[in-house]
């Protein structure tokens, strides 16, 4: 059985990628033409794909899935009070499904080549977080729960542009939002292998789904 003191440095450092994210998803890059493309909780959210991957790599897939839940549940309620309501639930169901569908797309590819299993699941984790997250952030029932609890309407809808192409602030937010999540993810293979060559073999009885 695991010691949940072995889980809790990988609890704490998913809760603080998560809260941090959502802190900072409210708020545009406003350097080189950026606003309309990019938040800065997109530079720091693919990160926490890193800590669930070298979660699962360390202590298998069971201790994943339960930094996961705990981490979902603590950031959850901070972001309630660091972020917005709208955010929170938008942010936590986002990622809870996108999270747990890392953990299976890693597990079916941990016995590849090193880099595969981390790089597939993070690409795919991240295209579901994408359009989870702003297709419930940004939805007009959020907002309205937003200015419910007193906060400004997020809802985003007036026009923006990317690639030429006219559309919802929110929509061009998620595009660069995914692109970035991409290349971030990449470079995260460079700490990733770094981590590994550190860590002991994991545990086969950890592993098992």
């Amino acid at each position: 059985m695991l010691n949940i003191s072995r889980l809790l440095p990988y609890i704490f450092a998913m809760v603080a990628i998560v809260v941090a994210s959502n802190i900072l998803v409210q708020t545009q890059v406003s350097y080189f033409g950026l606003q309309e493309v990019l938040t800065w909780g997109a530079l720091t959210y693919p990160f926490a794909f890193l800590v669930n991957d070298l979660t699962n790599r360390h202590l298998g897939n069971v201790a994943a899935r339960k930094v996961v839940v705990a981490g979902f549940i603590i950031a959850v309620v901070l972001s309630v009070y660091f972020a917005t309501p709208r955010i929170a639930i938008a942010s936590g169901s986002a990622f809870l499904v996108a999270q747990l569908i890392d953990i299976g797309v890693f597990d079916r590819l941990r016995g590849g080549a090193w880099w595969k299993a981390p790089l597939a699941s993070s690409f795919v984790g991240s295209a579901v977080d994408t359009l989870m997250f702003f297709g419930l952030a940004f939805a007009p029932v959020f907002a309205g729960i937003d200015l419910a609890f007193g906060f400004e309407d997020g809802s985003l809808g007036f026009p923006a542009g990317i690639f030429g192409v006219a559309m919802p602030l929110w929509a061009s937010l998620a595009i660069g939002d995914f692109i970035v999540k991409i290349c971030v993810g990449l470079a995260a293979l460079i700490p990733y292998r770094a981590v590994l060559t550190l860590m002991p073999a994991e545990s086969q009885t950890a592993s098992t789904s």
